[in-house]
């Protein structure tokens, strides 16, 4: 190639990067760019350190959409000594996974240099896809790193996922999604009112890409003015029902308070305003599981049921079906009784663990299935109530740690159901 050649292509790679969506112009070259995902990418996390030593072995990274997968997957690319080949579970067949195969063992041999196979969508690989990568990332000639938005126990083969770690990536906060939405602002050159980012972190879902997507729309119906919330809603497609920085909070928490109190329609009223107010219904779903446990708990055990049925629905069925879904289990939750004491005893209980309560198994409750256990006390003295009959309750053991100077933790037990 000439160089005329190479300024043509140079010439062509800047104007693509130019015309790229605005998610793309910013995506992280380095871990310390990424927004979000700290348990995995901050200093001393586990996936930094694999990444910065080059010793990443096969990975499934598993997460909701535009929580920085094939971010991380490109963040390797660029850092890796290791050759990098990108399929994409949509485009790509048999054919082109055996095909990469053969470079990777080519390059190995030849070249002494291994391959790491980036697979994106990997949940839509059909059974013999998958099966295609096995034998490789088997023998080492691959490490692969697929990304999926499904749970890989469903989605992907046994085999191939009990040869991968998986790392979970959660939704971004709102403090994240708004720390990438100034990033963008500064990118696209604009101002954004307080109110319209606010919205916009809002309504992301924890979606960074999607988020991103929504303030490129509203740069271009704000140009060359301020982007202000009208802008917001248009790029959104849905009014913002006058949802202010603090609205979000403040709705939910009545719809929580609402169930907590069993007021039937006031409950169903908050989760409408919920839904036309455009809040990601899986941040409503996640919400009602934890008041099945919180608020209603052993008072009715079915309504942790209900709850994860209503979220499980919410991704079977998507909205508007799956309004019906959350309508249902946010009656349930709002006429079941009402009881906080699993709440209360686990939070009492990691309290006086924190606290410095004792915290040394007693001796007749710890393994014994061991050779020598007994001499060091192990097990000695302890019954198992299957072993009593009729007096299986009357069995009487010290089951929690000696007492604290102070404490009367066996006089004062933490679930009082």
């Amino acid at each position: 190639m000439n160089h005329a050649d190479d300024l043509f292509s140079s010439a062509v790679a800047d104007r693509l990067r130019s015309q790229s969506p605005l998610a793309a112009r910013l995506r992280p070259r380095s871990l310390d760019e990424i927004v979000g995902q700290q348990h995995l990418v901050a200093a001393g996390a586990p996936l930094r350190i694999l990444i910065e030593a080059d010793r990443l072995s096969s990975v499934i990274l598993w997460g909701p959409p535009g929580t920085g997968k094939t971010t991380l997957a490109e963040v390797v690319a660029s850092t890796t000594n290791r050759a990098f080949e990108r399929l994409s579970a949509v485009t790509s067949g048999v054919k082109d996974v055996r095909e990469a195969i053969e470079r990777a063992t080519e390059r190995l041999g030849q070249l002494g240099r291994s391959t790491i196979v980036f697979v994106d969508e990997i949940h839509r690989f059909s059974t013999s896809q998958q099966d295609a990568l096995l034998p490789s990332v088997e023998n080492g000639v691959i490490t692969l790193i697929g990304a999926t938005t499904e749970n890989p126990f469903f989605e992907v083969n046994a085999p191939l996922r009990s040869r991968s770690t998986l790392f979970r990536l959660e939704p971004l906060t709102v403090e994240d999604v708004t720390m990438l939405l100034l990033r963008g602002v500064e990118a696209e050159g604009v101002t954004i009112e307080d109110d319209a980012l606010a919205l916009l972190a809002q309504r992301s879902g924890g979606d960074g890409r999607q988020s991103l997507t929504a303030l490129e729309v509203a740069c271009a119906l704000a140009r060359p003015d301020r982007v202000a919330i009208k802008h917001v809603e248009a790029a959104l497609g849905t009014s913002a029902l006058k949802y202010g920085r603090d609205d979000h909070y403040d709705v939910i928490s009545a719809f929580i308070k609402c169930m907590r109190a069993s007021n039937v329609d006031a409950s169903v009223f908050w989760l409408a305003r919920l839904l036309e107010s455009g809040d990601d219904p899986s941040f409503i779903a996640r919400r009602m599981i934890i008041f099945a446990s919180e608020d209603i708990g052993m008072a009715d055990p079915q309504a942790l049921v209900v709850a994860v049925a209503a979220a499980q629905a919410l991704h079977a069925v998507g909205l508007p079906e799956a309004q019906l879904n959350l309508a249902q289990g946010a009656v349930y939750l709002a006429r079941a009784p009402k009881s906080n004491s699993v709440a209360q005893a686990i939070w009492t209980a990691r309290e006086d663990v924190r606290s410095g309560a004792d915290v040394e198994v007693p001796a007749h409750l710890r393994d014994s299935h061991y050779s020598g256990a007994s001499e060091l006390g192990h097990g000695v003295g302890y019954q198992s109530p299957h072993n009593v009959g009729s007096d299986a309750i009357k069995v009487e053991h010290d089951y929690l740690p000696a007492q604290t100077e102070g404490r009367a933790m066996r006089r004062s037990p933490y679930f009082r159901g």
